[in-house]
């Protein structure tokens, strides 16, 4: 699949986003994936920073997307500044069991959950 970049049509980056949704609401409570890995997983394996742009639209969504389970490929939460506060994706993350050191999911690799592997 190619790349979709923000020069393309709003229709295409609605049908990417919605896929990246449809991704983002089967990840399991209490684990977390990365961006890359849904951008893989969706067939557009270079299009992890728009994953990441789509997470920072989710709260728009009328269905709740957990944005806060998407992380990047090192663990770190690295879109937290989008939650509203500082805290605030990490605190969603511990309300999930999760913990959290110097904004990175501790037992990253035991927690990711990828979906390519999970939904096939």
């Amino acid at each position: 699949m190619k790349k979709i970049s923000w020069n393309q049509p709003k229709e295409k980056n609605e049908d990417f986003f919605s896929r990246v949704y449809d991704i983002a609401r089967m990840i399991p409570y209490g684990r977390v994936t990365s961006y890359g890995a849904i951008a893989r997983c969706i067939g557009s394996p270079q299009g992890a920073r728009m994953v990441g742009w789509a997470m920072n639209q989710a709260n728009s969504q009328r269905d709740f997307i957990p944005a806060h389970r998407v992380v990047n490929r090192t663990g770190m939460l690295s879109g937290k500044h989008h939650f509203g506060g500082p805290r605030v994706m990490q605190e969603l993350l511990e309300s999930e069991g999760i913990g959290i050191e110097d904004d990175r999911v501790v037992n990253f690799r035991s927690l990711f959950w990828d979906p390519c592997s999970e939904l096939i």
